[in-house]
């Protein structure tokens, strides 16, 4: 299972970031939530994706489509890939916009061409008559957030947007998030295994681990205080300004095939807290809130079975979106 009893919430204005190891279902994740996995080979088994108190899975595709692009949108890890190299970036942009807007394809380009220019791309007239392989691997990511900004989404999911970007692109495609995000208010899903753009960017943190989230918690608490060994050896390995070291720390061991995951808890077999103990090779944590505002799924957490079996969620606040995928099967 790529990603099995898994329960997140975004909310307007804020950005929850789930981060992980590569191969623990991030992107697998993000994929769900839009539906865009192939089925087969993939197959949703249970759980609900609910937006705005809708229940995705239970949409028909026609109905799908509606969402994809205007309510929902989405920035793919590698650009170059995800946009048609044999098409206009203006055509690309003006296509989205028409079937998402119902506009006029002059009043679209015109829509495009603002889009460009909102984030950052100079001269945009011309470019939206450029090809992608015309343009650097900065400007093509610019394109793509132009792309899923141009219909106005409630919720962007923007998978690994600063992949393979030089760390001057990276902070300016970050802050432009950041910048577009307080404009509109939209909610952020952020997946990346980058701990220092989370640190900078996310309100929320998620922890994945082995198609599961292991724990949840606002930014600084997460950081400050970690509950679960995943998470601790996570930040344990993020090498620190000033401080010298022979060599960074590492998790021991490998992480497990989604077609081998071990009983119990799936982090056991690498987790230096268990020490034999076999509660953890046998029954699998829930995830339960087990300090005011943070949730971990760990037996050896202080207070761990005694805390409350409740789902992450901020106290008044209304989620954008709910994903309660229990389980995706590849």
């Amino acid at each position: 299972r790529a990603v099995n009893n898994s329960s997140f919430s975004v909310f307007p204005g804020q950005t929850l970031a789930l981060v992980g190891e590569s191969g623990c279902g991030k992107s697998v994740t993000a994929m769900s939530v839009l539906r865009l996995l192939p089925t087969p080979p993939a197959k949703y088994l249970g759980g609900r994706i609910v937006f705005e108190g809708r229940d995705l899975l239970a949409l028909k595709e026609s109905e799908m489509r509606q969402v994809r692009g205007r309510d929902i949108a989405m920035i793919f890890q590698e650009p170059m890939t995800s946009l048609n190299p044999v098409y206009t970036i203006g055509d690309q942009i003006v296509e989205a916009v028409t079937l998402h807007q119902h506009v006029g394809r002059r009043e679209a380009y015109n829509i495009a061409e603002t889009a460009l220019g909102d984030v950052g791309i100079n001269d945009p007239a011309r470019r939206l008559g450029e090809y992608p392989h015309q343009l650097s691997g900065g400007m093509r990511q610019r394109v793509m957030i132009a792309m899923a900004l141009s219909c106005k989404p409630k919720l962007l999911i923007a998978d690994e947007p600063t992949t393979a970007l030089d760390v001057t692109i990276q902070a300016q495609i970050l802050e432009l998030l950041r910048k577009l995000q307080n404009e509109a208010g939209m909610a952020i899903l952020l997946i990346t295994h980058d701990l220092g753009v989370v640190a900078e960017n996310a309100d929320t943190v998620a922890v994945m681990y082995a198609s599961r989230i292991v724990e949840v918690a606002s930014v600084e608490p997460l950081f400050d205080r970690p509950q679960h060994p995943y998470t601790q050896g996570l930040l344990r390995s993020v090498p620190k300004l000033g401080q010298k070291v022979g060599r960074l720390e590492t998790i021991a061991g490998t992480v497990p095939s989604p077609a081998r995951f071990p009983s119990g808890c799936k982090f056991h077999p690498r987790c230096p807290a268990m020490q034999g103990d076999t509660k953890c090779r046998d029954v699998e944590p829930d995830l339960r809130e087990v300090l005011p505002g943070h949730w971990a799924a760990c037996h050896h957490v202080p207070g761990y079975e005694q805390s409350p079996l409740t789902m992450p969620t901020i106290e008044g606040r209304r989620p954008v979106h709910v994903e309660t995928t229990r389980e995706v099967t590849l």
